[in-house]
């Protein structure tokens, strides 16, 4: 058993989330408040990691981070950073690529909020920051946990990214998924298989217990 592999995912997966979770509440509220006639442009540029091929966009934020670019060689040259084949470029490139299943769960919570209760919190005098804090987020708790979720188990099943971002390093950039196929190359497939049913056990509780709170969290509504 690559554990070493298994580690890396986890930890890829985790820093990723809460990445994600910070930045994605923001933008999921600005995209449910604006007016602005940009919006279907941000909403599609979000949205593009669900249909574009993972290598093609895996390939353009190599091209991207590489230091023969301006990004990657200002990174380099005035922070010291390199985030092409390290795992500090799978964080990035993982924080892209799972961008829309953070955002799209946390739009769809800000929708299901009814309105007369930010209207009241607003009639109260109560600012739009604490009407966020104590009224939109406490109620829109399945939306966060989704989010978190999907995000979480998405970055776990990544591939063409992290291989054209951070190629096959072990103990830096070599994640389960690139375990998984290095073994099937080498036709380790008892290898494969522990790796691949690891995965598929985490992946599939994390999703039933999400749908599982959400039901309940349904039920009580409805009562």
């Amino acid at each position: 058993m690559e554990w070493e592999a298994l580690i890396l995912t986890f930890k890829l997966a985790a820093l990723t989330t809460i990445i994600l979770l910070m930045a994605g509440l923001p933008i999921a509220y600005w995209l449910h408040q604006t007016k602005s006639i940009l919006k279907p442009v941000f909403e599609t540029l979000i949205s593009m990691p669900l249909v574009l091929p993972p290598t093609v966009l895996g390939f353009y934020l190599l091209l991207a981070f590489s230091p023969n670019n301006a990004l990657g060689a200002f990174l380099d040259q005035w922070f010291d950073i390199q985030l092409v084949f390290s795992f500090s470029g799978l964080v990035v490139a993982s924080v892209v690529y799972s961008l829309p299943f953070m955002v799209h769960p946390l739009i769809s919570g800000f929708k299901s909020i009814p309105t007369n209760l930010i209207e009241a919190s607003q009639m109260l005098g109560k600012s739009n920051g604490n009407t966020l804090w104590h009224v939109q987020l406490p109620n829109m708790k399945p939306a966060i946990l989704s989010g978190i979720v999907l995000s979480f188990a998405h970055t776990i099943g990544e591939f063409g990214v992290v291989l054209m971002i951070g190629g096959n390093i072990p103990g830096e950039t070599k994640v389960a998924s690139i375990a998984i196929y290095d073994a099937v190359e080498s036709m380790s497939y008892m290898e494969a298989h522990q790796l691949s049913f690891m995965l598929f056990a985490i992946s599939f509780a994390l999703l039933i217990a999400v749908y599982t709170i959400n039901k309940k969290h349904t039920n009580l509504l409805g009562k």
